[in-house]
């Protein structure tokens, strides 16, 4: 399993270049979809006027380059047409957008699939990582309606290319309240408390343990945990942890999938992602 640092590694040299807002609201992006069991890689950041005039050649014939003063550039008709827009009539240009792919689990190789399910969670992982953006304040370009773009994501406070061309900007109060949504949404997925973490790393170095002796394993010692954490405040189930929840009940750890706390969930998670219920349910056939 590739762990969050090589996942955002993948993209790091996609994300320079572009605008501060759009660069958090990505790694918020790559942060939340790794939550949910979904890899994603930025495939396409900021474009030179340059790089955007040769992926607009693609499918076009030196007579329709021509026609919009594009001579210079090397014809591709018999590409396929990936893009409407020129040098400067994408906000690619201006670095207010992105492209993404699904991360396959060698780490290596991207997917494009739109119905791919890797997580087994029976959602698209596509849509789960336009669900998350969405969140994040990005527009989609799968939404448009004369040309969509599954892969693109935008966010350009209501501006259009010609403004952007002209040197404008969004207002102060615009980007704030940008960073405010990212800013929130990742506060509820803050980093664990310094007493959690150890509790997590006892739970982690458990798993070790039990994978070299399953045999032996303990459902007791699970439990007894899961049901300390169970006790918490309680809030309906996260997306994010539905498959662990799913697990801990097939495991017989828990007898109803609602009613944990977030603290519970993130270890309902871990314990899943490491194999750990799985082994579990296994142990007491």
């Amino acid at each position: 399993m590739l762990t969050l640092d090589q996942v955002k590694l993948k993209s790091k040299a996609r994300i320079v270049g572009l605008q501060q807002v759009i660069e958090a609201a990505t790694v918020a992006l790559i942060e939340r979809c790794y939550a949910r069991g979904v890899n994603v890689v930025i495939t396409q950041g900021l474009r030179t006027y340059a790089e955007q005039d040769g992926l607009y050649a693609k499918g076009r014939t030196s007579q329709q380059l021509a026609a919009v003063g594009l001579s210079y550039v090397a014809a591709q008709p018999n590409e396929q047409v990936v893009t409407k827009a020129r040098g400067g009539y994408s906000n690619h240009n201006f670095g207010w957008a992105i492209d993404f792919a699904l991360l396959l689990p060698d780490g290596r190789s991207v997917s494009w699939d739109t119905l791919r399910d890797g997580d087994k969670d029976s959602l698209p992982d596509w849509s789960e990582v336009v669900e998350e953006a969405k969140k994040l304040g990005f527009e989609w370009g799968g939404d448009w309606r004369t040309f969509k773009d599954m892969p693109h994501l935008q966010m350009v406070f209501g501006l259009s290319t010609t403004q952007l061309r002209i040197g404008r900007e969004p207002s102060k109060a615009q980007i704030a309240a940008a960073y405010a949504v990212i800013d929130k949404l990742q506060e509820e997925a803050e980093e664990l408390s310094q007493a959690e973490k150890q509790e997590l790393a006892a739970l982690r170095s458990e798993v070790k343990e039990l994978a070299a002796v399953v045999s032996g394993l303990s459902k007791s010692k699970v439990t007894e945990r899961v049901s300390k954490l169970e006790d918490r405040a309680s809030i309906k189930a996260p997306e994010w942890a539905q498959p662990a929840v799913k697990a801990a009940v097939n495991a017989g750890l828990i007898d109803t999938p609602e009613g944990g706390s977030q603290d519970f969930y993130r270890i309902l998670t871990v314990l899943d992602r490491a194999g750990l219920l799985t082994t579990i349910h296994e142990g007491d056939k």
